[in-house]
């Protein structure tokens, strides 16, 4: 007899999943938390946290392929040289949200992603830097209490604009250091908490 694979309602999860999105579904239970060290993924969770400021994760989540095609598969130096004429038809995609100035801060920040790579050879080890290069594993029994931003955010957000980055403030570094794995903010109750952890 083949055993059903569980309803996703049946698993506890951390509420901001909660729904039948496949997509919300899948970043929680497959993502979120889980360490990340590929420059190229990075810049990707860093662009994509950025397109965020202002609406849902959910909207940009189900623009995330379209960004994928826009912006070559986040490859960091062809990105850092898109020419204005590149980047006006960008803005025509509707497969992204065409806000000219997170589109701009998005060639802005792999050109500045490449100046820090000259300089300390890649984005993953001044990133991973702020959490001293292992995953901080938090402990929070509900959603209300995770913090919106951290003395870390705050720190990244400082040297990444000093670097030329754009759209790094602390609230956004810290959903980044969230979906990069820097920290497991699952809720204990979540199935996905103790799964990161290990």
């Amino acid at each position: 007899m083949t055993p059903h694979p569980t309803p996703p309602h049946a698993i506890q999860r951390c509420e901001w999943s909660a729904g039948d999105d496949p997509l919300m579904l899948a970043y929680h239970d497959e993502e979120v938390g889980v360490p990340v060290h590929d420059d190229a993924h990075l810049f990707e969770l860093l662009t994509l946290e950025g397109a965020q400021a202002g609406l849902s994760w959910r909207t940009v989540l189900h623009r995330r392929e379209g960004y994928r095609k826009a912006f070559v598969g986040f490859d960091i130096a062809k990105v850092a040289h898109f020419t204005a004429k590149r980047r006006e038809k960008i803005l025509l995609d509707p497969g992204i949200i065409r806000n000219r100035a997170k589109v701009e801060s998005t060639v802005r920040n792999a050109q500045a992603t490449l100046a820090l790579q000259q300089e300390l050879g890649s984005l993953n080890a001044f990133l991973w830097d702020f959490v001293g290069g292992a995953p901080k594993h938090n402990r929070f029994p509900r959603m209300s209490q995770l913090p919106a931003q951290t003395d870390e955010s705050q720190a990244m957000s400082k040297a990444l604009k000093q670097r030329g980055f754009g759209f790094v403030g602390p609230t956004i570094c810290y959903a980044l250091m969230q979906s990069a794995g820097l920290v497991n903010d699952h809720v204990l109750t979540c199935f996905r908490h103790d799964q990161v952890r290990a």
